[in-house]
């Protein structure tokens, strides 16, 4: 992997603030979404993987203290640029992004109820996406966005399970077990969400 710093163009010592801004900047020059029926689509998939990639490593270098920066204000949360200074959220939610639910879920609920915010419904939300459990899953998203109304991460998940839920519902009936279609697209959408 290049050197993360260079990546998202910022020197070392950059505040976390800077970082942030810079990943925010490229996030939004590269994202997919602005390259649809594109022939630079490749490209950009190729970049923004880069930059999360980057971004996700430098956060893991300066929440275990291998890094030198200026301050600790304002931690990153992938995606969706919460303000969370408490590392252990971010911590959860890489442990998420490497399929370590049930670590994820034992880290979770041992936060004390008093520190559990807006983040700790959402992650714990994505959990339960990844059971299958839309119906509880969307419960926790949903109080999320109440916690934290203009964090679109936590509102298009919630709206993406919404329209999950309710055609599981109609599909239910008519599956005998095994891996559903919605479950996959449910899933994709959470993980998807967890990578920006």
């Amino acid at each position: 992997m290049k050197n993360p710093y260079d990546v998202l163009g910022v020197s070392p010592s950059a505040t976390n603030e800077e970082v942030r801004n810079a990943y925010k900047a490229l996030a939004k020059k590269y994202h997919p979404d602005n390259y649809v029926d594109s022939p630079l689509a490749d490209m950009a998939e190729e970049r923004m993987k880069e930059i999360n990639e980057a971004y996700d490593e430098i956060l893991r270098m300066r929440t275990s203290g291998s890094s030198n920066h200026q301050d600790n204000s304002n931690s990153y949360t992938s995606g969706g640029f919460s303000s969370n200074d408490d590392p252990i959220y971010n911590q959860a939610r890489g442990m998420i992004n490497r399929g370590e639910y049930k670590q994820a879920e034992s880290l979770l609920n041992g936060i004390d109820q008093t520190r559990r915010n807006a983040e700790w419904f959402f992650l714990k939300g994505c959990i339960l996406v990844h059971r299958g459990d839309y119906f509880d899953a969307l419960r926790y998203i949903e109080r999320a966005c109440e916690l934290d109304p203009g964090n679109r991460e936590y509102s298009t998940l919630r709206d993406n399970l919404r329209v999950q839920s309710q055609s599981y519902g109609n599909m239910n009936s008519r599956q005998s077990g095994g891996c559903s279609m919605c479950d996959v697209c449910s899933m994709l959408i959470c993980l998807d969400c967890l990578c920006r």
